[in-house]
């Protein structure tokens, strides 16, 4: 096969025009993902074999073992075990940023991953998110796209500024979390001083089958606190294993980090007509009309016994749920419900959920996956099909699932919303003129304008200026007249 040379048209692996590169296709505008979107489908799959055996996003990391104690009743809005009165479950956690390999500096200026895992009674629930409330992306089609530009020049393999801003600032959607990474949350201290969000919208589930949604908030108990952008350049060079180095002697000295666990939940009906699409990702929703509710709270104790086997081979995943508990409408939560547990199967295996970290604690385990490579678990000579006359169990129910939610539209790519107050840009102006400080705001113009001294085209410099004016407009002309000056 001959040197490949770009073309015109974007197309699929086979050579025909793709649909979109942008938008997946779903059941009207927040309606489910179907599965023969087939462009969307092949880049999620072959984006999730890119490296092996390192995670492509999240590579650079560590973690702990710990407990969940539940410390109010939230019984109102779900049955899920690990959050009923009393109850205590076994967990693991891990933190990492987004951008780095393997070796990176740990203070990087980057999201952080804040990834749990309940062992509960009921099968293991995952919670996956970041150190920010929100992400870059509303939608997965353009999530492969978003990493690469964060990695390394395909030509020189170095990072770059330009490629960053470039796909930032054509991708409008960004600016919230945009405006969340240069700011103080961008440079945290430590892993055991910063908060955690699943940034996604779930579903909960009670007793009765009334459903809610829900956003998880896992507020530190150390205090928040983070690094100014010359601290963070020093320990840099200094210790790149400084965040990990932390956590492991934090845990070994007996100083046990702990994260309160609260959520926001909003009744189901409610999302149809709120103010913000509760189901975008690069939204948040006001606390003031979603109070924070408390649930419990983490602590982590235990330092894993063996690094490689325990945290590196921890495979969490969105689709880890347990009854009480469900997804949304989020389309890059829907994405990823496929995207996570096939990543672990090119990366670890097709039996990686028989690794002693990723197993359940549950008494009763009956799967009929079979075979694939290492497996060691199994059934013996049962049946290893369903339905079946020799007494393996299996299940037939059918009917309305409780964890779903209605959808009636046709099949579109879109980004379309009904809701009011649904722009790119509201929620990231409101964060820098209504949350950050005087101080807060001058270290951010200060960051960005130092990150747009960074060799950026003109045209992508230019477009850097529009983003930050769309923001606000006296931030976005200060970073502007700073960059002007210091060039």
């Amino acid at each position: 096969m001959g040197e490949q040379q770009p073309i015109g048209v974007s197309t699929r692996l086979n050579g025909a025009p793709a649909e979109s590169d942008a938008h997946s296709l779903t059941v009207g505008n927040d309606g489910p993902i179907v599965l023969h979107d087939v462009h969307l489908v092949e880049q999620l799959a072959h984006f999730n074999r890119e490296r092996v055996p390192e995670r492509t996003p999240h590579a650079k990391g560590s973690g702990a073992f710990g407990t969940f104690t539940v410390t109010n009743d939230v019984t109102a809005y779900t049955k899920a075990a690990p959050f009923q009165p009393g109850a205590e479950t076994k967990m693991v956690a891990r933190f990492s940023t987004v951008a780095g390999e393997q070796g990176s500096p740990d203070t990087w200026r980057d999201v952080r991953g804040f990834s749990t895992r309940f062992y509960s009674t009921e099968g293991n629930l995952d919670i996956v998110g970041n150190n920010t409330p929100v992400f870059f992306l509303r939608d997965p089609m353009k999530f492969p796209h978003f990493i690469r530009s964060q990695k390394r020049l395909p030509s020189s393999g170095l990072r770059d500024n330009n490629m960053q801003w470039d796909f930032w600032t054509a991708s409008p959607e960004s600016a919230h979390q945009v405006t969340y990474l240069m700011g103080d949350r961008g440079l945290p201290k430590s892993w055991r001083h910063m908060h955690g969000f699943s940034s996604h919208t779930y579903m909960w589930i009670n007793a009765a089958g009334e459903k809610h949604w829900v956003k998880y908030h896992f507020r530190t108990n150390q205090g928040e606190e983070n690094l100014t952008a010359a601290e963070a350049e020093k320990i840099a060079g200094a210790d790149a294993d400084y965040h990990r180095r932390d956590l492991h002697e934090a845990i070994e000295r007996g100083e046990f980090p702990s994260w309160t666990l609260h959520v926001q939940v909003m009744a189901y009906a409610d999302a149809e007509d709120y103010r913000f699409n509760p189901f975008d990702l690069t939204k948040t929703w006001s606390q003031k009309d979603y109070p924070l509710i408390e649930v419990g709270v983490m602590e982590l104790n235990k330092n894993p016994d063996n690094f490689y086997a325990q945290i590196e081979q921890a495979a969490f995943s969105p689709s880890n749920i347990i009854p009480g508990t469900g997804i949304s409408p989020d389309k890059m939560l829907m994405a990823r419900v496929f995207a996570y547990p096939d990543a672990h199967r090119a990366r670890i295996g097709s039996n990686f959920h028989q690794l002693p970290v990723n197993q359940p604690v549950t008494k009763e385990f009956n799967n009929y996956a079979e075979q694939g490579h290492m497996q060691y678990h199994h059934t013996g000579d049962a049946p290893v099909y369903a339905p079946n006359s020799y007494g393996r169990m299996f299940s037939e129910a059918q009917g309305v699932a409780e964890d779903g939610w209605e959808s009636d539209g046709a099949l579109v790519r879109s980004a379309a919303t009904l809701h009011a107050e649904d722009d790119d840009f509201g929620q990231a102006g409101t964060l820098v003129r209504e949350v950050f400080d005087d101080e807060q705001r001058d270290r951010f113009v200060e960051t960005v304008s130092g990150q747009l001294l960074g060799g950026l085209t003109p045209e992508v410099l230019e477009r850097a200026f529009q983003y930050w004016k769309n923001v606000d407009e006296t931030i976005g002309q200060r970073i502007e007249d700073a960059v002007r000056a210091a060039g």
